[in-house]
């Protein structure tokens, strides 16, 4: 059931996003992107994750590696976002970027890639 609350979520996101690119832009009270464009094309690739998370759900068995891509890219953006933070270039409100993208989902992407990690294993050994 995680995996189809999360697709839906970044689905919406996504879309969102791509509709709405200046959105976190005005919510931090940053100036607008000159390029937004960028943030919509962020958008495009976090609702695609949602089509994989949909799939993961759909056949859990054989969704690992999507997962594990996915958790990454949930660690990845956060060290990205933490050093905008420390240089100061982004303000502390764009923590909400990670706070509802990937925080709230280590746990269970963790926790499934630790129960899947087996059943992947497994489908390692050649014949």
């Amino acid at each position: 059931m995680i995996f189809v609350i999360a697709g839906i979520y970044n689905i919406g996101w996504g879309l969102y996003a791509a509709l709405d690119p200046q959105w976190l832009f005005r919510f931090a009270a940053m100036p607008l992107a000159n390029h937004p464009q960028i943030f919509a094309c962020l958008g495009m690739v976090v609702g695609l994750y949602g089509i994989l998370y949909l799939e993961i759900a759909r056949v859990p068995e054989h969704g690992w590696l999507v997962a594990f891509v996915g958790l990454t890219g949930k660690i990845l953006g956060p060290i990205g976002l933490f050093v905008l933070l420390w240089q100061r270039v982004w303000p502390l409100a764009t923590l909400l970027l990670c706070i509802t993208n990937d925080f709230i989902w280590w746990m269970p992407f963790l926790l499934y890639l630790r129960d899947a990690w087996p059943h992947f294993r497994n489908s390692l050994r050649f014949a």
